[in-house]
């Protein structure tokens, strides 16, 4: 018969402990501890119940979080490297530098060679790609061995292109904007524009009756150097209303942009001068001998910067 009462001594106390039930009991616990730490079969049943469950329970906690974001960035860099591959074949057989910027999105770029970029630069309009870049600029680019690739980016508000070295050193930097590039896509003939419009004429900008009353005044052999096709200016369509001087030399060369009016509508047509003959010109301009700057060369210098 089971005694509930409470026991008295430790004798009692000893007695209770050491008999059947109590050490049965203790031998059963040490038998699961023993068997848990051999074969893990708590680990194996609960991993199994957590398993049968696993659909049921919500997706939850730090390892489920970090999972989802590795997999998130995992198909995000997959659909970058895509796309810049299907953009990096879509320029390499574009025709043209508008079927290069269709190509990318915005913010995003390729990597032109330079031959390739010079076969679409010379696919514009000769009008519009002397007034985005200078032939004799390219010209300068492509002689001199440095220029070896291209990078052309897509922003917002255009196109931007790098002329890089072989070790990706910008050698030159240009910005064909969105107007521009619409206005190449509408057929792409002379813009409608202002000397002022032009950086590189600024503060050199003279009436027309000015310009050519000094023209007038040179040798022929000077007058030829500094207008050299005097044929298309003839055809240009409307009055020579200003003409703009470059500041800066290339190649031997200066740049001179005619602004012509047609109607209501201004153009500028830009046409290379002999730096000889130019500076000479300059000199009747200005009516004495200018101030040399770092873009004036000596008649006959041949000089390029």
């Amino acid at each position: 018969m089971t005694d509930w009462s409470e026991p008295q001594d430790a004798k009692q106390w000893l007695g209770r402990a050491l008999s059947i039930r109590p050490v049965m009991v203790m031998i059963l616990i040490l038998g699961l501890l023993v068997s848990e730490l051999r074969f893990d079969w708590m680990e194996q049943a609960v991993g199994a119940y957590l398993a049968t469950t696993n659909d049921r329970r919500g997706e939850s906690g730090a390892v489920w979080e970090l999972g989802r974001r590795t997999q998130t960035a995992r198909e995000a860099l997959e659909r970058i490297v895509t796309d810049r591959q299907s953009s990096q074949r879509d320029a390499r057989s574009a025709l043209s530098l508008i079927e290069v910027a269709d190509g990318l999105e915005s913010e995003h770029a390729v990597m032109l060679s330079s031959d390739h970029f010079r076969e679409l630069y010379l696919k514009l309009s000769p009008e519009i790609a002397r007034q985005w870049l200078s032939p004799y600029d390219l010209l300068s680019l492509s002689s001199g061995g440095q220029w070896e690739r291209t990078y052309v980016k897509k922003t917002a508000a255009g196109l931007i292109v790098y002329l890089l070295d072989g070790k990706n050193r910008v050698l030159r930097n240009l910005k064909m904007s969105d107007d521009l590039m619409q206005h190449i896509r509408q057929g792409g003939q002379p813009m409608a524009l202002a000397l002022e419009d032009v950086d590189r004429y600024a503060g050199r900008i003279y009436p027309a009756g000015r310009f050519f009353g000094a023209l007038n005044t040179l040798p022929d052999a000077v007058r030829i150097g500094v207008v050299t096709q005097p044929e298309a200016l003839l055809a240009a369509g409307g009055p020579i209303v200003r003409v703009g001087v470059a500041d800066e030399t290339v190649s031997g060369f200066i740049e001179l942009g005619f602004e012509v009016r047609e109607g209501s509508r201004l153009k500028v047509l830009a046409m290379q001068g002999h730096e000889w003959a130019v500076w000479q010109l300059r000199r009747r301009l200005e009516g004495r001998t200018p101030k040399r700057t770092s873009f004036d060369p000596m008649p006959g210098s041949g000089s390029a910067k």
